[in-house]
């Protein structure tokens, strides 16, 4: 376990948009920052980061959070997983108490394959630079296409011995499980073992002999795959071999190289996209960092989202196969469609970016680059244009084509701008291809309309407002239906403690000998005692949950603040807490200049929290007296004395809230 003052430590280290910042691009707005939601498709940004509050919230999707809790959502980590990621970031040394057996046995799984996929990397880089073989075969195929140590070690390449059992022998011997090895897809299962028994070394053998290995890294930089080359002629055996499906691995949601380009996408504004591992570290040689590759997949939308997060401009890079060119069209097409600008390069012919970059110096590559990228539909057009210029049935087809990629843009003046190029190089009306646009789009807008009927339909009741995967389900489902005024009241209340639960209030009560007399309370102190008086819990379990910590934290002399919250480990109380914070009203000092005197909250806090908690109290205390009034109807007067008696004091309490809100109770 991670001590409370490592923890402590961590979380004050940890700076929400520094975090974030290395995942999406975050621009300023205000005293915020703005950028795309990574938890959920959009395309105009409504992700919004508070430095100065330490928390971000998505207006989109409601997901909301710290630094720790944006680090578990988007990695799927565990809470000590989180603050260890942290703690890796800013150098803070995270010594942890030993664990019992049984806490060894819970261990995440997620989190044994990780360390599995380290060790090999480890493994497979050592083998490369310290072993005979893997100097002469491996390094030397590095160097002879031109890598540099700094490349090798940048990428962490490795080499896989030509000896079959070689890496899943060593990596028993040295600890690591036979059963976590086959999950990670470094090890295969022979087909000798007994379906059922226990996996052991002899029923495994390597996935990766005789070949280069390019490791595969998430966005935070943890290795999650391999690529293997192999290093001969050999028609029988795959040029290629990828790491197969795992769960900390899934090549539709994966980039090659993005954990080392995303800073230089930020700065840049724009992203390079490749085929091959070769090509992206080729390019980093070069002086061009902002490169990713698909690894000879189809572009998913999956990695589409996982570009738009730090750039919306994406120059995809050709080898000059035609076929190939055609092939990617659908999936340039998913660019366009989520918002984004698509440039095109084309290398002259037998050309792909590793092997340019070895013709040129790394001044004229850049060039190049720079000067003979196209926008994609201009260059979509032009290529097919020429094969089917004199054939007007084909001609026509090719429109259609370029139609249906021009209106999945969805701003409308991007499609008016490639209207007109299209018009000018094929030589038809720019009002047809609209025309024929607009059929396309009213086509589209009319399924989705379909389909989310469909899909309101099949919601039930939810209507929490909060994604299906919040944990605050959990206490959800246990909450009985609250009406949303006084849910409103409870909710509002809680804020008020949270902002100014240590200041002090001047409260009247009578002694002993009923005498007044006047003495100071805080704000917190006040609210749990009148609660308490009149034996009043909230009905929201997230909110009684936090009133709670407020009673447990008083009686050791301590008073939570907003931060308290925010960044509390319990996911259904840090949401509530932001969700509070991120919607709390600040009044402009703006309005002085115009002579206006707008009176601060806090300078009139005492009459603000009695009218909150009294409006509350009497609210919960009808409630309570209706319900009460209802069960005396069918009672046995003779058999439910202390019934009576208890409508009898829920009455007393209410004159007294009301005489406390200057109301008069009429008969």
């Amino acid at each position: 376990m991670i001590p409370k003052f490592t923890i402590d430590k961590i979380i004050d280290a940890a700076r929400v948009e520094d975090v974030i910042g290395d995942f999406i691009t975050l621009k300023k707005r205000g005293a915020n920052l703005l950028g795309l939601c990574p938890f959920h498709g959009e395309k105009s940004p409504s992700f919004t980061v508070s430095p100065a509050k330490g928390i971000y919230k998505c207006f989109g999707c409601g997901k909301s959070g710290t630094a720790v809790n944006f680090i578990m959502d988007l990695e799927s980590l565990s809470y000590p997983e989180a603050l260890r990621y942290l703690a890796n970031k800013y150098g803070i040394e995270v010594v942890e108490k030993e664990v019992t057996s049984e806490e060894k046995a819970q261990q995440n799984e997620k989190e044994s394959l990780y360390i599995v996929m380290q060790y090999a990397q480890k493994y497979y880089t050592d083998l490369l630079m310290n072993d005979d073989m893997g100097r002469s075969i491996g390094l030397g195929y590095f160097k002879e296409r031109g890598f540099t140590q700094d490349i090798i070690d940048k990428f962490q390449l490795g080499y896989s011995s030509e000896e079959r059992r070689k890496f899943s022998e060593t990596a028993v011997k040295n600890g690591y499980r036979p059963e976590y090895l086959v999950k990670t897809g470094m090890s295969i299962l022979s087909n000798n073992h007994v379906e059922g028994t226990p996996i052991t070394e002899k029923d495994i053998f390597d996935r990766y002999t005789g070949r280069v290995m390019f490791p595969i890294h998430n966005i935070s930089g943890k290795v999650i795959g391999f690529g293997g080359r192999i290093l001969i002629t050999d028609k029988k055996q795959a040029k290629y071999i990828n790491s197969p499906q795992t769960d900390i691995y899934d090549k539709s949601k994966t980039l090659y190289g993005l954990f080392q380009a995303k800073k230089a996408i930020i700065q840049d504004d724009n992203c390079y996209l490749v085929e091959g591992y070769t090509d992206v570290t080729s390019m980093h040689q070069s002086g061009i960092e902002n490169v990713v590759a698909s690894s000879g997949t189809s572009l998913t939308v999956e990695q589409i989202k996982l570009i738009h997060r730090f750039t919306k401009n994406i120059t995809i890079l050709y080898d000059g196969d035609v076929a190939g060119i055609k092939a990617s069209f659908r999936g340039i097409d998913l660019i366009l469609e989520e918002g984004m600008n698509v440039r095109v390069l084309l290398f002259p012919d037998g050309d792909d970016p590793d092997s340019y970059s070895k013709k040129v110096t790394n001044e004229e590559f850049k060039e190049f680059i720079k000067t003979n990228s196209k926008d994609f539909i201009s260059f979509k057009t032009s290529l097919l244009y020429k094969e089917v210029e004199h054939d007007p049935i084909k001609r026509a087809e090719l429109i259609k084509d370029i139609v249906e990629s021009i209106a999945v843009i969805p701003d409308a003046i991007n499609r008016s701008v490639y209207v007109k190029e299209c018009s000018k190089i094929m030589d038809i009306s720019e009002q047809i291809l609209q025309i024929e646009i607009n059929k396309l789009i009213r086509k589209k807008t009319g399924k989705q309309t379909a389909s989310n009927k469909n899909f309101d339909s099949n919601q039930g009741s939810n209507n929490t407002g909060y994604p299906d995967e919040m944990p605050i389900e959990a206490y959800l489902e246990e909450e009985k239906a609250v009406d949303p005024i006084l849910d409103g009241e409870e909710k509002e209340l809680l804020r008020m403690m949270m902002q100014y639960g240590n200041v002090l209030v001047e409260v009247e009560a009578e002694d002993t000998d009923n005498t007044t007399q006047s003495f100071q309370l805080t704000v917190c102190e006040f609210v749990i005692f009148e609660l308490w008086r009149d034996n009043l819990q909230f009905i929201n379990p997230v909110y009684q949950m936090v009133l709670d910590e407020f009673h447990h934290e008083l009686e050791h002399g301590n008073i939570p603040t907003m931060h308290t919250f925010t960044h509390h480990q319990n996911p259904a109380v840090s949401s509530m807490a932001i969700d509070i914070d991120s919607n709390s009203d600040i009044v402009s000092y703006k309005w002085e200049k115009f002579g206006v005197n707008v009176p601060q909250e806090i300078h009139l806090i005492k009459k603000g929290i009695e009218h909150q908690l009294f409006s509350l109290k009497e609210k919960r205390l009808n409630q309570i007296l209706k319900e009460a009034k209802e069960l005396l109807k069918v009672a046995d007067p003779f058999e439910n004395v202390n019934a009576y008696e208890f409508v009898i004091m829920l009455e007393s309490q209410k004159k007294r809230v009301n005489k406390i809100l200057g109301r008069t109770v009429i008969k």
